[in-house]
């Protein structure tokens, strides 16, 4: 029989699991949305915290979404999702927003995609807790494109997280997942990231 004193109490989480809101954003919500990214100026998308740009790894373009007024609501409403996953499946210990909303597109002309990758990383990637993806792109939209979600075993498989506008997918970020290459149109999405102080 094991010594209970040798065992630390810990309350059961589901570490793998991801958690999902087939409608986040509604059509009206969606729509603002459109109009307020339209304004801001794109950028190339690199990876890690060096944000080196390697189009076999990742190819995508990106805008950044300022944490100000415009934009408060779009984050409030992005929190309270997080909190409710958080409560459900995991319970880390959550301290604030890491980084601004990122808005990326993927184009299939520009073989957009994004293989297979942790948001976790050095430095202060190691606060990254859970990420969080938000679809802006009817599926009709797009061919290909799909947000992959690897549990462990052989890649082929890997979950696909439900498609549809609108919908928020929340996961932890040490999960292994990609964005599978765009063939057709444009998939446009939301990436967000919270955390704290690093695993420990």
């Amino acid at each position: 029989m094991k010594n209970k004193a040798l065992i630390f109490p810990q309350k059961e989480v589901d570490v793998q699991n991801y958690y999902w809101f087939k409608q986040g954003f509604d059509d009206n919500a969606l729509n603002q949305i459109y109009q307020d990214v339209a304004t801001l100026p794109f950028i190339d998308a690199g990876t890690g915290d060096s944000n080196i740009q390697d189009k076999k790894v990742r190819s995508s373009k990106i805008k950044w979404i300022p944490q100000e007024d415009k934009w408060e609501w779009v984050y409030a409403k992005l929190m309270g999702m997080i909190v409710e996953a958080n409560n459900s499946l995991w319970n880390f210990d959550l301290y604030s927003i890491l980084d601004n909303i990122q808005y990326t597109e993927y184009h299939a002309e520009e073989g957009g995609h994004y293989d297979w990758h942790q948001d976790l990383g050095p430095g202060w990637l190691s606060k990254r807790k859970i990420s969080i993806t938000v679809q802006l792109s009817d599926p009709s939209e797009y061919e290909g494109g799909e947000l992959e979600y690897w549990k462990g075993g052989p890649p082929e498989y890997a979950d696909k997280a439900p498609k549809g506008k609108g919908v928020v997918f929340i996961f932890p970020s040490y999960m292994m997942h990609r964005v599978s290459p765009v063939t057709k149109g444009v998939r446009r999405s939301f990436v967000l990231w919270v955390g704290g102080t690093p695993f420990k």
